[in-house]
């Protein structure tokens, strides 16, 4: 068994929704490591760029809202003018309100529900021509859905329509799962614990201690964490895997 060619991703051709930031790029720059060609995408160009530097390898930048139906649209039309097939999506693109129960808004929950959970299935819709043609019975294309530890343990925050859409998100991979196996299509998610990253942001030693106090392994987690997640489910050694939530948080779920 060749346990090298077992985990690779060279020669893959991936899409990560917000992968200029956290954990969409924690696992770009994985994937890009790894030996795949990774677009990125977010709303801000000069973030974008920026963030194509500093990544490096087979990485490009795009453009693209993919809050809206229009926008998923446009971002389809690039991808399918320079690929004929898609190996890895990883819907990581998000968003969090975090407000009181008796104040939450209507625009607070549909923002979030839109983005996390409708995104994702629009998003992997559109994109299913070039999955299909990328795939096959021994090499799968291959869905990464970004979950998160929210939906498996109530945490302290109001966040309620991130935790909904994130069980839905769990529930949904499942779904889309049975549907796509025959195709050779996986589906997984994975449910992130603490990324440092610009929606989780520890602003002292105080928070340190008490989030580090939370989880079993005494730490939060690191990009080689998650792009090791990542990059078992997009290789071969992950071909067997779908319909699968795969924590990544050091035991907080716990």
């Amino acid at each position: 068994m060749d346990a090298t060619g077992l985990f690779s991703v060279a020669g893959r051709v991936a899409l990560v929704t917000g992968g200029s930031a956290g954990i969409g790029r924690m696992i770009a720059t994985g994937l890009a490591a790894a030996g795949a060609r990774v677009y990125i995408c977010a709303r801000d160009s000069d973030k974008v760029a920026r963030a194509v530097a500093d990544i490096g390898g087979d990485c490009i930048g795009l453009t693209a809202d993919v809050a809206t139906l229009e926008g998923i649209t446009a971002l389809v039309a690039q991808i399918a003018a320079r690929e004929p097939a898609l190996h890895i999506l990883v819907n990581n693109a998000g968003t969090l309100t975090d407000a009181s129960l008796d104040a939450f808004s209507e625009d607070q929950w549909d923002d979030v529900i839109d983005l996390n959970l409708k995104t994702p299935f629009f998003l992997m819709q559109q994109l299913l021509p070039r999955l299909r043609a990328g795939a096959s019975a021994d090499r799968p294309s291959n869905v990464i859905n970004i979950g998160s530890v929210g939906a498996l343990k109530i945490g302290p925050r109001e966040v309620y329509s991130y935790q909904a859409s994130k069980g839905a998100i769990h529930w949904l991979t499942r779904s889309l799962a049975k549907k796509l196996g025959p195709q050779h299509i996986t589906v997984n998610a994975i449910a992130p614990g603490f990324f440092e990253s610009d929606m989780t942001v520890i602003i002292d030693d105080a928070m340190r201690k008490m989030v580090e106090s939370m989880v079993p392994r005494g730490r939060t987690g690191t990009p080689e964490d998650m792009a090791g997640a990542a990059i078992y489910l997009a290789s071969r050694a992950g071909a067997y895997v779908t319909g699968s939530v795969l924590p990544v948080e050091g035991g907080l779920a716990i």
